[in-house]
């Protein structure tokens, strides 16, 4: 599955034209994937994997747009989703009656999750409040200052940020480095045999990214996502994931496993099945929201 090779997901200004790209693949029937999916069971065919892998990009790109309001690049997002349709590919089993994209589906979103739980992580939620209002608001701090560009910030702008929001010049021109945006046209033309739009497919009942992030009561939802789906946990999973990912000073595998009087192996199998969890809460809750 390492060989394959697909569409590359631009971290520039070219995300249309991926679309585009995507939307070339052929929609595979029941019959047809049924025989690819036998092909690379048996056979472990690439050719095979491949078309089972391209058919359903632009389900990864649907997928990822219902999550744009966790303030993070869309194209990161497609890309995590892609790497859970290829773990789909590897574990599906024809024989079990049912459609790959619907088995896909699963994967593609706990990829996405697990993506924006580790982002969540990398500004502490709960215990950097700075940071946290950071990752939150950087959107609507630059509104607020009519910093329209979605560009680097000027060292003067990145200061005015800053102030604003209680965190450093440095802080604020690395995480709109982490947040930039990048812009592109849904009412770019689908090919002519299509007769509509990309929005007409890709559209989401989500805002957009900039009203969701400047959005306080989004913001506590989502909180409230992780805190819920952290109450939920038996209190070792739970202590485990919290001096791990949500610590200022994050412990060891090594010293957790002294702490409980278990072994490393045995305390990261309990961080995976803490965070399975948590993916398996916040899908709910999201789905439910």
């Amino acid at each position: 599955m390492s060989t394959l090779k697909l569409p590359a997901v631009p971290q520039d200004d070219g995300f249309s034209g991926y679309l585009r790209q995507v939307w070339k693949f052929p929609m595979l029937t029941a019959d047809e994937e049924y025989m690819l999916a036998r092909r690379y069971v048996e056979h472990k065919d690439t050719d095979a994997a491949h078309k089972m892998v391209t058919s359903p990009l632009r389900l990864v790109a649907k997928i990822a747009f219902g999550y744009r309001g966790y303030g993070l690049p869309i194209t990161d997002l497609v890309a995590e989703g892609n790497t859970g349709l290829m773990r789909a590919v590897q574990k599906f089993d024809p024989e079990k009656g049912f459609r790959l994209s619907t088995y896909a589906m699963w994967w593609i979103r706990a990829a996405v999750t697990e993506y924006i739980l580790h982002s969540w992580s990398m500004v502490k939620l709960g215990t950097m409040a700075a940071q946290k209002k950071l990752f939150f608001s950087l959107r609507k701090a630059k509104k607020q200052l009519n910093i329209y560009d979605n560009g680097e910030l000027s060292p003067e702008q990145a200061n005015a940020v800053a102030e604003r929001l209680g965190v450093t010049g440095k802080e604020a021109l690395e995480m709109n480095r982490r947040l930039a945006a990048r812009d592109f046209s849904l009412n770019t033309p689908m090919p002519k045999d299509e007769g509509m739009e990309y929005l007409d497919t890709l559209s989401s009942d989500a805002p957009s990214p900039e009203s969701l992030v400047a959005d306080a009561e989004e913001r506590v939802l989502h909180n409230d996502m992780l805190k819920n789906a952290m109450g939920e946990l038996p209190d070792r999973e739970r202590e485990i994931i919290q001096a791990r990912f949500l610590s200022d000073d994050p412990i060891t595998l090594e010293k957790l496993g002294e702490r409980f009087g278990v072994s490393r192996e045995r305390v990261r199998q309990l961080e995976a099945r803490a965070f399975k969890k948590i993916q398996e809460s916040v899908l709910t809750q999201h789905a439910t929201a």
